[in-house]
């Protein structure tokens, strides 16, 4: 496993990945910061991710396109599909998701799968708000789920 660190206008962002592909991303100042403990620091394998990020936050980037290598169940995967196909500048709930999966019945499931998500920001879990339009859990802060949702002119109540 390898890691980098970025420095985004929102905050230090950890990056790990392995030789498959990215597999995680973490804001550092939020409440998930990832460990880079025993990890190998190689700035070379993220100049990729780096570009993208970049240009995402300079707003000239809406979707990116990187090889993802998240861990975890399939169930956890298809929901993180889902959450790829949300739109930059728009918002869903948990309840489109799970009718987006085939399974309306998983609202819970598909929330805690969200919140699991190890890919912030470039699998955009921050994108899910509550069926009301208010925001809802994010392992970044809800402060820092508003200013990502500001920069894409997604529309949500305070």
């Amino acid at each position: 496993m390898y890691y980098c660190t970025y420095q985004s206008p929102l905050g230090e962002i950890a990056l790990t990945a392995n030789e498959n592909g990215l597999s995680a991303l973490a804001f550092q100042a939020g409440k998930s910061p990832i460990s880079l403990v025993g990890l190998t620091e190689n700035n070379h394998k993220f100049t990729q991710v780096i570009q993208q990020l970049t240009e995402y936050f300079d707003g000239d980037r809406k979707h990116f396109d990187l090889p993802l290598a998240p861990e975890g169940t399939t169930f956890q995967k298809l929901v993180w599909q889902a959450l790829t196909e949300i739109p930059c500048g728009e918002t869903k709930s948990y309840g489109w998701i799970a009718k987006s999966i085939n399974n309306e019945k998983a609202v819970r499931a598909v929330g805690t799968a969200n919140g699991a998500n190890p890919i912030a920001l470039i699998v955009p879990c921050h994108r899910v708000i509550g069926s009301n339009g208010k925001l809802t859990g994010y392992a970044g802060g809800l402060a820092l789920k508003a200013k990502l949702l500001m920069h894409e002119g997604a529309q949500f109540k305070p």
